[in-house]
């Protein structure tokens, strides 16, 4: 059952059933949900409507959900979930390198959908609230109030997962956190075995906040053990 907040969610699929299907069962449990079933309607109403959650279809005509996802990552840091009948890691890795937060093989569930779209939300509204001062590491800035991070005082637009699993590494600064732990607490049970989703956010954070992402300052990997975010910037 959704939160008390009636939260919107944009489903797109080329295909009307499904589509449908998708809308009476999110509707059904609480959420308000628009479709759109091609992928500029919905770069349209992603960017007009402000959706909460995005769950979005990979194979479409035209505009397929890659490139739907990586037009909407311009302008959204919404938690966007890709539908994919392709089961293979690099199809994955792909959405999760434009920037989708989470995927989910076909045929689906729809008590599955429901769960990992309630913990997308979860995640993306946790510790909105919490006060923390900011932490400030040589160029890095993090200000857990705004949820906002900056890099030379210029902010860096991170996804909300992307940002969860900073905030992670920084609250264990100097502590080697394990792919299993990261993957329990920021995506849950269901990906514990599944490693390229760590190593495929860390690729993007390391992009975005390092200076040098092959040699990197901050997040720092130890080979067959973890990550480890080094306070001091050093190595």
């Amino acid at each position: 059952m959704a939160d008390t907040k009636k939260h919107r969610i944009l489903v797109v699929d080329d295909d009307p059933r499904y589509g449908r299907l998708l809308k009476v069962n999110l509707e059904a449990s609480g959420y308000a949900v628009t479709v759109a079933q091609d992928g500029q309607t919905a770069i349209n109403l992603a960017a007009g409507e402000s959706p909460d959650l995005i769950l979005l279809d990979v194979m479409m005509p035209a505009f397929n959900g890659y490139t739907v996802c990586e037009k909407i990552r311009e302008f959204s840091t919404a938690p966007i979930i890709m539908l994919t009948a392709l089961g293979e890691t690099d199809d994955k890795v792909k959405g999760l390198d434009l920037g989708a937060d989470d995927y989910i093989t076909k045929p689906v569930s729809i008590k599955e959908v429901l769960a990992r779209i309630h913990a997308a939300l979860r995640r993306s509204q946790m510790g909105q609230t919490e006060y923390r001062p900011a932490l400030e590491v040589g160029r890095l800035r993090v200000d857990f109030v705004a949820r906002r991070v900056y890099v030379a005082d210029k902010e860096v637009e991170l996804t909300p997962t992307e940002y969860r699993v900073l905030v992670e590494l920084v609250t264990h600064a100097g502590h080697v956190l394990s792919s299993s732990y990261l993957l329990e607490k920021i995506w849950g049970t269901p990906h514990e075995e599944d490693t390229h989703l760590v190593w495929q956010v860390i690729h993007r954070l390391r992009h975005k906040i390092e200076s040098d992402s092959e040699s990197p300052h901050y997040i720092h990997t130890r080979p067959g053990v973890g990550y480890v975010f080094v306070p001091t910037g050093e190595y």
